[in-house]
């Protein structure tokens, strides 16, 4: 399993998502879902894209750098 850092381009902003993922097709697979569960209406998806792969391995994470 992998942790995963993806970075999805909306039609108004850019989304950063951290999934696990057995591979790189799961791991896009299901941005879907995840943005229907936490937006009312479905966003429509520009461009996505995998910026990070890590191992899952215990203390594995991502820092997200909060925007001023």
């Amino acid at each position: 399993m992998y942790l995963y850092k993806l970075e999805i381009q909306l039609e108004t902003h850019t989304d950063v998502l951290i999934v696990l993922a057995e591979n790189d097709g799961k791991a896009f697979d299901s941005v879907e879902s995840h943005l229907a569960r936490h937006y009312i209406a479905t966003p429509k998806v520009k461009e996505m894209c995998i910026v990070e792969r890590k191992r899952a391995d215990k203390g594995t994470g991502y820092l997200v750098e909060g925007k001023e």
